[in-house]
């Protein structure tokens, strides 16, 4: 059965709030996000400081220069997606967007795999964000290097770099995990902060780069560092991991619907902007890394990426301090992404989808949220990082794979919801808690749609290929190499088992529930808007 829903225009404690229609769900979490931190919570997702710091040498080590070529292709693909995603966002904002989302658009067998899907990449983004602490804390100051000692080798790409990168982000998942715990207005003042702080990194750094030349922007037109053999168009192909990586998570603004202010209104457009400023930052960052490195081709910046530019060009000092922007972005990104896949798990949880899901559901009286959603997120980050201690390819694997799993999930959005959109010629209309209409690609629609569908398959292809050079850098594991498709399909296969047996046992309530069907709002109602 369905909870039961509040009163409309009452709260628990008796105040009257303007906030959505019901969706079908009693509101348990407590609505303590506003616009900023909803955008907060995407933008920290995406963290260009984090991800272009992290991938940044391995792009151009995959595709030269013109690899900068790919963030504005990958730009152009996402936004496709991301305007799909805020049609959906008015619509139906609930907790666990892309899990409610699929589940409305192609029933709830389809909705379950989605969202069962986005959860693993979920936690296994968690882990891979958590790595990142890898790429900067060590530039900062050498005791960070705590495996083999200061003088050790930090690059995640050695077997003392890599274990390494396990300790911090072992360390730094314990602390996001603690932040979570500690309740939604903690959560979202920590990533406003660092949001805050990472914008001015950004906007620092892109200047200070700018201003130290080595050479004009015209570096992007050829490959310069690319030292691979045979055609261009694979390494291309290949190094669009780096974009591919930084610009997801922007749907995480939807995964806090339940918990944001006026969300029909405000998260569409955190959604849209969380992608359009990280896509024109980002841009920028790497189009003034690559001007301002002091060589192409001595192999620095492909191990060091944009952490040695900092140091080498602007010493020791500018250059540390710039880094401790970018430890605190490495530390906001870690905690939105968990907080996301905490309240994915618990929005299937409390439809009796998942194992536990009486414990996994309940939100905590004290704090307003899911305490152990958050716990089993932290726990599995965690041993995702532990089970690869002494397996230093764990940063481009796991990277790419993550990656891949969530274009998946985005993929089990956008199909069905392009085939409601042909079979009902568009989406239910209504209006967001002002009055207004509903956000709408209008007549523009159906291509949209198409294309991010279009975009959305290639790309997932893309990520799984079977690369030696992202799977396997021992050039001669074969399960390695296959590691991608190989996960998935256990994934898969897991869930199919899990979800039969509970069918077959009569246990599992995938609920057809009135919130499945309910239409968005002709007017705008005041219901029950918890503090």
């Amino acid at each position: 059965m369905s909870r039961p829903e509040l009163v409309p225009g009452q709260s628990p404690d008796g105040g009257v709030m303007t906030s959505p229609a019901p969706v079908g769900y009693q509101q348990e979490l407590r609505r303590g996000v506003g616009s900023l931190a909803s955008f907060a919570a995407g933008f920290s997702f995406v963290s260009i400081l984090t991800t272009v710091f992290q991938l940044f040498g391995l792009g151009f080590a995959l595709g030269g220069a013109a690899f900068f070529w790919t963030w504005p292709l990958v730009f152009a693909g996402q936004l496709l997606v991301a305007l799909c995603f805020a049609e959906l966002a008015a619509r139906w904002p609930i907790s666990g967007a892309i899990y409610q989302w699929s589940s409305r658009l192609a029933g709830t067998t389809a909705g379950w795999f989605v969202g069962w899907t986005m959860i693993i990449g979920q936690i296994l983004t968690v882990a891979a964000a958590a790595i990142a602490a890898q790429a900067v804390l060590p530039g900062i100051w050498s005791g960070f290097q705590i495996v083999g000692g200061a003088g050790a080798d930090p690059s995640v790409g050695s077997p003392t770099g890599a274990q390494n990168a396990v300790l911090l982000g072992c360390v730094l998942l314990v602390i996001t995990t603690v932040v979570n715990i500690l309740g939604i207005r903690q959560m979202a003042a920590a990533t406003s902060i660092g949001v805050a702080i990472e914008i001015v990194g950004v906007i620092a750094l892109v200047l200070v780069l700018f201003f130290l030349p080595e050479r004009g922007p015209q570096v992007v037109t050829h490959h310069t560092g690319w030292e691979g053999n045979g055609g261009y168009i694979g390494a291309f192909l290949a190094s669009s991991l780096m974009a591919a990586y930084v610009m997801v998570g922007f749907d995480s603004a939807g995964e806090l619907a339940e918990e944001t202010h006026s969300p029909r209104r405000t998260t569409p457009r955190t959604i849209l902007r969380a992608l359009i400023i990280s896509g024109i930052g980002g841009a920028l960052l790497i189009l003034s890394g690559l001007m301002a490195a002091s060589s192409l081709t001595d192999g620095n910046l492909a191990t060091g990426g944009l952490s040695w530019v900092l140091t080498d060009r602007l010493g020791d000092v500018l250059g540390r301090l710039l880094l401790c922007c970018v430890a605190v972005a490495v530390f906001a990104c870690t905690l939105a992404v968990q907080t996301s896949g905490a309240r994915m798990i618990y929005s299937m949880a409390r439809e009796g989808a998942l194992p536990f899901h009486r414990h996994l559901a309940k939100v905590s009286d004290r704090t307003g949220t899911p305490i152990i959603t958050s716990v089993v997120v932290g726990v599995g980050a965690a041993i995702a990082l532990v089970v690869n201690l002494r397996q230093a390819a764990i940063f481009t694997a796991l990277a790419s794979l993550c990656i891949a799993m969530l274009y998946l999930a985005y993929l089990g959005v956008t199909l069905p919801q392009l085939v409601a959109r042909i079979r009902h010629r568009g989406l239910p209309e209504g209006v967001d808690e002002s009055g207004r209409p509903l956000f709408s690609l209008g007549r523009w629609g159906l291509l949209v749609n198409t294309l991010a569908v279009l975009y959305g398959a290639g790309m997932t292809v893309n990520l799984i290929w079977p690369r030696p050079e992202i799977y396997d850098l021992t050039e001669g594991t074969w399960w390695l190499r296959w590691s991608a498709l190989l996960f998935i399909g256990l994934t898969l296969a897991v869930g199919a088992a899990y979800f039969l047996a509970r069918r077959l046992h009569h246990r599992i309530e995938l609920r057809h529930v009135p919130h499945t069907h309910v239409e968005p709002p002709a007017q705008a109602e005041a219901v029950a808007e918890p503090a």
